[in-house]
This record gives C-alpha cells, sequence and structure tokens, in this order.
C-alpha cells in the first residue's frame, strides 16, 4: 500500500507527495478554467501509462539481458466529447524500442507492455492500443 498526500493549493491546482518524498504538482487543463502550468490529472494518467509499459518491459527486459535504455513513448490522449460526461475515452501509445531487441523476442517484450497495471487498471470503455516500432 502507498499512500500519496494530496493538497488543493487554490487556483485549480493540487500538490501531490509521494511518501518517499517525491512531489508534482497538477493543474486543471485551460479548456476547463485552468492554466495548464502542469499536467493535468488525465494528463497524469496516460503518463502513467506509458511510463508504465516502458517500465515493465525494461523490467522483463532487465531479466532476459535485453537494455531498454532510450526507448520511448508517446501517447496521446483524446477526451470524450459532449454530450457525454468529460473523461478519457482514448489513449493511443506508440513505443519505440531499440533495434537491438532480438528478433525472437520481440512478440514477448511486446506481450508484457500489454500486461502493465495501468493498462490493466483501465476502463474496459477507454481505447487504448499499443502499437511497437523498432529503431
Amino acid at each position: 500500500m502507498v499512500e500519496i498526500k494530496v493538497r488543493y493549493s487554490g487556483g485549480k491546482k493540487c500538490d501531490l507527495q509521494h511518501p518517499e518524498g517525491a512531489t508534482l504538482r497538477s493543474d486543471a487543463p485551460k479548456d476547463i478554467g485552468g492554466d495548464a502550468s502542469a499536467f493535468s490529472p488525465t494528463d497524469l494518467v496516460a503518463s502513467g501509462l506509458a511510463s508504465c509499459i516502458l517500465t515493465t518491459m525494461a523490467m522483463f527486459g532487465e531479466r532476459h539481458g535485453i537494455d531498454l535504455t532510450g526507448a520511448t513513448a508517446t501517447v496521446e490522449k483524446h477526451m470524450s466529447q459532449p454530450p457525454a460526461p468529460r473523461r478519457i475515452a482514448r489513449l493511443p501509445v506508440v513505443v519505440t524500442l531499440p533495434a537491438s531487441v532480438p528478433n525472437e523476442m520481440r512478440e514477448r517484450l511486446e506481450r508484457v507492455g500489454h500486461t502493465c497495471p495501468v493498462h490493466a487498471s483501465l476502463h474496459p470503455e477507454v481505447d487504448a492500443p499499443i502499437t511497437y516500432r523498432y529503431a
């Protein structure tokens, strides 16, 4: 269990503190009155998905002698459109892995990316496809 403390600091901003000391600030998006000076809560979900995919794959890679240093992920956050309630509707992710990943390990590594805890935690209505590239 991890307890993250969140304090509303005014101006549509929150300060978040991890028990190990790391801090973050969130802000509402401009389209709903924030000044977008920080990640919005839904931006944090999107970035959490991308970083979870990379981290989960890197952990698998370490166990199998595959170094994924320099791998990248890009995620697009698409919000639902009115009249639907405001929520994340789509989170397509593109993961770019080193070309040095052996061909025989690529399918296994990609399967691991799809099993990251954040991806597994998303509501089934959130479309979150993952595309893999090697460069």
